[in-house]
């Protein structure tokens, strides 16, 4: 390990916020505003900054954090669902990954509360419906499907010409055949499914791409970097699962294309926390960290698409307690 804990930048990330951040308020549709006065309760609010920067060196060990238990058996899952190229979340509900859970269900609950509220379901049974259905019933691929995500437009970005681009794709040949070139950039951020930009048929519940570009570079001649950069960061409860993911991310495009894991970089726009959330953050920074543990890949593995879950073990993983927090619901549109 170094001399510092590579963990310290990401407490002193939340350290910033609390010292140096300013209060903003949050965007919520009526019917989530709704919610919160049936409970009695005040909407969140963040506390935000913007420009900010850490780093990892893969050397150091696996960038899972150890302050608080993380869930990596999510953080596997959805990956390995975005590289299928797949919109549907029936992969994740199989797999009892509740991460998207929320935003399938909303779309079909305001669609039946406005066609047919006869129809309409809880959150948990409209789960249970995904999972019990086939992959290829009418439901599961009208509901299931996401449609906004992050594995379709690595995957499957929408050309204007009608083919399906797979930048991820693109990216790995271009690093087995040319690594020296600085253009392996992937690009999530597609205006045409975004707020009032979107076209009609790809208006959706889910919000624009908080992970929006990434880009992968050689150094040292055999040194393969991830760079990513995050328009928006909830740094408490998401970014140690995208730290994680890109972390995992590298070492299998390092695998596939015969380079060895370099440094993950991870930028910042909108930095914040949620204020709700400042007890737990508080407790998690009164924590020292421990050592990073390291993730075993099965190195017969040479084809980014064939990954599976049993293909990924982690070794010496040693976290302080989970730390729960409330997701607030900001409502999509």
């Amino acid at each position: 390990m170094s001399k510092t804990h590579p963990e310290k930048q990401y407490l002193d990330l939340l350290q910033d916020i609390l010292d140096n951040g300013s209060n903003k308020e949050l965007f919520f549709t009526p019917e989530v505003l709704e919610e919160y006065k049936k409970k009695g309760e005040e909407p969140p609010h963040i506390r935000s900054i913007f420009g900010r920067q850490i780093r990892f060196d893969m050397k150091e060990g696996f960038p899972l954090l150890t302050t608080k238990k993380v869930f990596l058996k999510g953080i596997i899952h959805e990956l390995l669902w975005f590289l299928s190229g797949s919109s549907n979340m029936k992969y994740l509900a199989d797999n009892g990954v509740k991460i998207w859970d929320e935003w399938a269900w909303k779309r079909y609950h305001k669609w039946a509360l406005e066609n047919a509220p006869e129809k309409d379901l809880e959150q948990k049974d409209f789960i249970q419906k995904i999972k019990d259905e086939s992959a290829d019933s009418e439901f599961v691929k009208e509901w299931g499907d996401l449609i906004t995500i992050y594995g379709r437009m690595w995957r499957r970005w929408p050309a204007s010409d009608g083919r399906e681009i797979d930048q991820l794709g693109w990216v790995i040949q271009g690093l087995k055949d040319k690594p020296f070139r600085k253009s392996y950039v992937i690009s999530a951020w597609n205006p045409d499914f975004i707020y009032a930009m979107a076209s009609e048929g790809n208006k959706n519940e889910v919000p624009p791409f908080c992970h929006t570009t990434f880009q992968f570079a050689v150094t040292d001649g055999n040194k393969l970097n991830l760079g990513l950069y995050q328009r928006s960061a909830d740094i408490f409860l998401g970014v140690p699962f995208n730290i994680a993911s890109y972390a995992l991310l590298l070492q299998m495009v390092a695998q596939v294309t015969g380079l060895e894991p370099g440094e993950f970089v991870h930028s910042f726009g909108d930095a914040h926390v949620y204020s709700n959330h400042i007890d737990q953050i508080k407790e998690q920074m009164s924590r020292d960290p421990r050592p990073f543990p390291k993730m075993n890949i099965n190195p017969n593995i040479k084809n980014i698409d064939d990954f599976k879950y049993e293909d990924f073990e982690v070794e010496g993983y040693d976290p302080h307690p989970r730390i729960k927090a409330e997701i607030a619901n900001i409502g999509g549109y």
